[in-house]
């Protein structure tokens, strides 16, 4: 009997070193590096839209950005970890300051709002998986977009140890003052 080679589970930091991976990007599941195929156009136009939207309704103190990795601070620096690139995040601005000043990545304590789009490949993964880490790391808002129309929005909000209690999935205008007052536009992003 042959024993099986044990995959290398990455850590966050070995993670970071990888650097920009051409084919797609990656995102780290509990040491494990997952492969995504770059967005469709469909996608991106749809993300393009909400961040245009969102830019403006921002208070001060706070900063987005798109497509960008997320230490879910879910393991010790020496263990397998967990870093999600969901294709929004709402920070405070001391989260851009630390990263220019310091390097690494955003942290999940340092975000108020994470949004994911769904795509076709990743429905399962965006609606269970992600949710999950993003409730886990303690992330205190979470909306998934879902483009299959009627283009749709739910709201996730953290309630205590029990996870994200999500709010009914919203068509049309979509309304909420968590983390402060926000307005969009879902029937728009496609």
């Amino acid at each position: 009997m042959t024993a099986m080679p044990v995959p290398h589970l990455f850590t966050v930091a070995e993670y970071v070193e990888l650097g920009e991976i051409e084919s797609g990007y990656a995102e780290l599941q509990e040491g494990h590096l997952y492969m995504s195929p770059s967005p469709t156009y469909k996608h991106n136009q749809a993300s393009y839209r909400l961040t245009k939207q969102l830019e403006v309704q921002l208070p001060d103190g706070f900063a987005f950005c798109q497509d960008i990795d997320v230490d879910l601070e879910l393991a010790a620096p020496d263990q397998p970890g967990f870093v999600r690139r969901p294709d929004l995040v709402i920070l405070r601005d001391e989260a851009l300051s630390r990263v220019d000043d310091e390097g690494g990545l955003f942290r999940a304590s340092e975000v108020v709002l994470i949004v994911e789009i769904v795509s076709p490949g990743s429905r399962r993964t965006d609606y269970l998986v992600k949710r999950a880490e993003y409730a886990d790391a303690g992330i205190p808002n979470c909306w998934i977009v879902d483009l299959q129309l009627p283009v749709s929005l739910v709201a996730c909000h953290l309630a205590g140890e029990f996870g994200y209690q999500d709010a009914s999935a919203v068509t049309g205008e979509f309304t909420t003052t968590v983390p402060f007052p926000l307005t969009v536009r879902v029937d728009s992003l496609v």
